[in-house]
């Protein structure tokens, strides 16, 4: 049975207690009557929240109903793929849970409660206890399984509300988003449904189109790493890494699976040793691997710029 990495969403959820929620922030205006919450914008049941507005916003909704929250950042580029899936399926949900998104170089204090490593993390609160969910940008159909057993140990604990839209408001209706161009449309749709070989297809054609389209650049480096682990085993891979750390193969599909559970500084710092111990073909293959896997990450997140310089100390 392939094992997948510890941050990639699990079969059910546990309450867990040992953050202290309740300090962060100080209580703020009650929210109107019928708003999902007093942090902002984003939709219905979709808020922004900061430090100080954590308590209202988070800690207290959290009695009523599951609180989703979505730390991410500016530069991160998976978080830019994982946040609007977030927020279409809030609206799904019909308020019975909140997702509340936070920007972790704006609010530093919520980042360091949870303990954040990497973004996009993705954890939950449940009357004032942190629920962790998981890390790093995943397809819908999974985020959705998430949502259903969250919902579930939410009525556990005997949260079981619902938030009211707002009739009455003159904003009610979402703004709408602008579609996305038909080939990575073409691509989301097929990551949604488990097609991962379409996905990448679909992204193949969109550069072909437009060599420069980042986004489809970024998109099926994404896949790639998806059809890549599909198949492995966690502990198979991880061991074979340990009893030869020089072996390549072991250590690609090592860093592979450390950098889809969200371990991304584990996976760089691993495949620039691999560089460091090879040479020719060999080295190649590693260096490609690492720069794939930048894409992934996002070529503006600190920790490819800090890696980057690390495979070129290690080339030169």
């Amino acid at each position: 049975m392939t094992q997948q990495p510890s941050s990639t969403p699990g079969p059910r959820l546990d309450m867990r207690g040992a953050v202290d929620l309740s300090s962060l922030g100080q209580p703020a205006p009650p929210a109107p009557s019928g708003a999902a919450g007093a942090a902002g914008g984003g939709g219905r049941f979709v808020i922004d929240v900061t430090d100080a507005s954590f308590g209202e916003a988070v800690v207290q909704q959290s009695m009523t109903v599951p609180v989703v929250i979505d730390l991410w950042a500016t530069w991160c580029q998976p978080c830019t793929q994982l946040s609007p899936v977030l927020e279409k399926l809030a609206g799904e949900y019909g308020g019975r849970l909140l997702v509340a998104k936070v920007d972790v170089d704006a609010n530093p204090q919520i980042g360091q409660a949870f303990g954040v490593q990497s973004i996009p993390t993705v954890v939950a609160v449940i009357k004032g206890q942190p629920v962790p969910l998981f890390q790093g940008a995943v397809p819908e159909a999974q985020v959705r399984k998430v949502f259903d057993e969250l919902l579930r140990v939410a009525a556990e604990n005997g949260v079981t509300g619902r938030l009211e839209a707002g009739e009455d408001d003159g904003e009610a209706d979402e703004p709408v988003e602008p579609e996305l161009p038909p080939l990575h449309q073409e691509a989301y749709d097929a990551i949604d449904r488990g097609d991962l070989d379409a996905a990448a297809d679909a992204y193949q054609r969109a550069l072909a189109e437009s060599p420069a389209d980042e986004m489809a650049r970024a998109g099926l480096a994404q896949v790639e790493l998806l059809r890549r682990t599909a198949d492995l085993d966690l502990d198979q891979v991880r061991a074979a890494a340990a009893t030869d750390p020089a072996d390549v193969e072991a250590g690609l599909r090592c860093a592979d699976l450390d950098a889809l559970g969200g371990h991304v500084e584990d996976a760089f710092s691993r495949l620039v040793d691999l560089v460091r111990v090879t040479s020719g073909d060999e080295r190649e293959r590693v260096r490609l691997r690492l720069v794939e896997l930048f894409e992934v990450v996002g070529t503006e997140d600190p920790r490819v710029l800090a890696a980057r310089r690390a495979l070129a100390s290690a080339l030169f």
